[in-house]
């Protein structure tokens, strides 16, 4: 196709042939260049017209390129990817639609605190902001991705692409971790780039906390009869410190969903993620000296129910690495703006030092104990029969990733499911919420994980957002286990329409082959009823080198497992 657009496009490539030397590289090649410089391995993309001159250097590069079927498809992936290795997921995208495509995943990943690279095109620097209706014009691109991002930038200056990128990667090593957007106009992305020198990235330091603030801290953790923990995502990196710290003090602790594994399974001071619970709910209200650690103490890990119902009376001790999130939601007494774990092994440091008063008889394990046992005694046959599916997947692959969807088992698990270790339970029902997140971000978690099976749990109506991400995973080579849970339909939502007395309208969708259109994109595809069988399809399913879909019907399920009709 002729078209000016086109013609554009081919005028910038004829300026790289004219300007390239052997002692020049284009800011394309300098681009994939400082990606290694920084330990990038993977990079997500859809290559378009626009994007073409950031592929020039990829091939001869160390970095393995994996193309999803969209490019939300491939946010989700980075996803993925970041929250089983702490490094962050990176993307190249086309400008415009691409861009828009994208939207939903870094939403999701600005909403959990996830480190997400996100590298586009856009129109040519001396057409931004005309309104001439170029090929996937936006008015202003990087306004539409400011708000969803630590920072969006325009680079305009070829030369200024190392720069950019050292703030982008101090966001992920040093700050709140977020997506950042870096736009390369597309005269820009052709322009030379000369003498750029690669020498140890050097970042800043992550704060420690002002040391009035830990001594403060201190010293309310150290008077306290009945102390409690509440840790999230943010202090994924300090289950050492964690631990210490929480044993010291005989705390019990509750972890939301991000921070799952941070305590092992069974410990005696885990309450688990149960604080929208009322039992965990009147356990929280009893601590004098509340600890709150990477948490931003939200709705969607302590208000589930969304009735207002959490509450903290006693003394509230924050420590955050976003001194603006401290702040937020329920204000604290004493604030601390640091790393978690850095901040952690400082209190635990400063305890060790003084004595510690003797806690109330029944507190920390004791009290413990009867919150569990009264939390269990109030899950009903579904949640009891989903929690069995579970159970049968640790059982059988104990060191498996758990990926989740917003579906029926992964709202169980949320509640009733304890971690083997941190970064391997993690789903999409929380914070921004979106559907379809299950299987591609289990795709990228499959290719961070070396030999670790990775779970997709996921419902029927969810997979049908992303289905075809199904053979992204086979070219890709990467065997991810996706567990359908099929309810035919959106089961959870035509339950809450008929609570409130609202006809079901748009909930009994149609409901496809899953088992032939998973077979026809090259996966293996079967069917389970029942743990045992259950158990064994995973046994398989962990030997193959490609996708494998189990199929489990909701009502057959429940059937066999103890639970009601739905």
């Amino acid at each position: 196709m002729n078209s000016p657009e086109n013609a554009s496009l081919f005028a910038h490539a004829g300026e790289h042939r004219q300007l390239r030397t052997a002692t020049t590289q284009t800011c394309g090649e300098a681009l994939v260049r400082l990606l290694e410089h920084y330990g990038v391995e993977l990079v997500f993309g859809i290559p378009g017209v626009h994007t073409v001159e950031l592929y020039r250097g990829l091939a001869a590069s160390t970095l393995r390129h994996v193309t999803p079927r969209h490019e939300q498809g491939a946010g989700f992936m980075a996803d993925g990817y970041a929250r089983v290795t702490g490094k962050p997921g990176v993307c190249f995208i086309i400008t415009g639609p691409g861009m828009t495509n994208i939207a939903t995943a870094m939403a999701q990943a600005y909403a959990d605190s996830i480190p997400m690279l996100v590298i586009s095109s856009v129109n040519a620097t001396h057409q931004l902001g005309n309104g001439a209706g170029r090929l996937h014009e936006l008015p202003s691109q990087h306004g539409v991705f400011a708000g969803l991002t630590a920072f969006s930038h325009t680079l305009l200056n070829a030369d200024e692409l190392p720069q950019v990128l050292a703030r982008a990667f101090a966001v992920f090593g040093s700050e709140r971790p977020r997506p950042v957007h870096i736009e390369i106009p597309l005269d820009v992305i052709v322009a030379p780039v000369r003498g750029m020198t690669f020498g140890a990235p050097v970042l800043p330091a992550k704060p420690t906390g002002a040391p009035t603030a830990l001594d403060e801290a201190a010293g309310l953790l150290a008077g306290a009869r009945h102390p409690l923990l509440l840790v999230g995502g943010g202090a994924i990196e300090a289950a050492t410190e964690l631990r210490a710290l929480a044993e010291r003090l005989q705390a019990p602790v509750a972890l939301t969903i991000n921070a799952k594994g941070l305590l092992p399974r069974g410990h005696a001071l885990s309450i688990g993620s149960t604080q929208s619970l009322p039992a965990t709910r009147a356990l929280v209200r009893e601590a004098d000296v509340v600890l709150a650690v990477g948490t931003e103490l939200g709705e969607t890990d302590y208000d589930v129910v969304f009735d207002g119902g959490f509450a903290i009376d006693g003394k509230l001790v924050r420590i955050d690495i976003d001194a603006q999130q401290a702040m937020r939601n329920f204000p604290p007494d004493v604030a601390i703006a640091a790393d978690a774990k850095l901040a952690l092994a400082a209190l635990d440091a400063r305890l060790a030092a003084r004595p510690l008063p003797l806690r109330e008889a029944g507190w920390g394990a004791p009290r413990v104990r009867a919150v569990r046992a009264a939390v269990n005694a109030s899950y009903d046959g579904p949640m009891r029969s989903q929690a069995a599916l579970l159970d049968t997947v640790l059982d059988t692959l104990p060191s498996a990733v758990i990926v989740g969807d917003s579906t029926r088992p992964v709202y169980a698990g949320n509640f009733a499911f304890e971690a083997a270790e941190p970064r391997s339970w993690f789903n999409s029902s929380t914070g921004y919420g979106t559907l379809g997140y299950g299987l591609p971000a289990a795709i990228g978690a499959r290719l961070a994980s070396d030999n670790r099976p990775v779970i997709c749990l996921i419902g029927d109506g969810g997979l049908q957002f992303t289905l075809p991400e199904l053979a992204s995973a086979v070219e890709a080579g990467v065997p991810v286990i996706v567990l359908l849970w099929n309810n035919r339909g959106y089961a959870e939502i035509r339950k809450h329409m008929v609570e409130r007395d609202i006809e079901p309208i748009g909930v009994d969708i149609y409901t496809p082959d899953f088992l032939a259109l998973a077979r026809g994109f090259g996966c293996c595809a079967t069917t389970a009823e029942t743990p045992s069988l259950l158990a064994n399809e995973l046994k398989q399913a962990a030997t193959r080198r490609v996708p494998t879909l189990i199929e489990i019907d909701e009502q057959k399920w429940f059937d066999n497992v103890s639970g009601e009709p739905a």
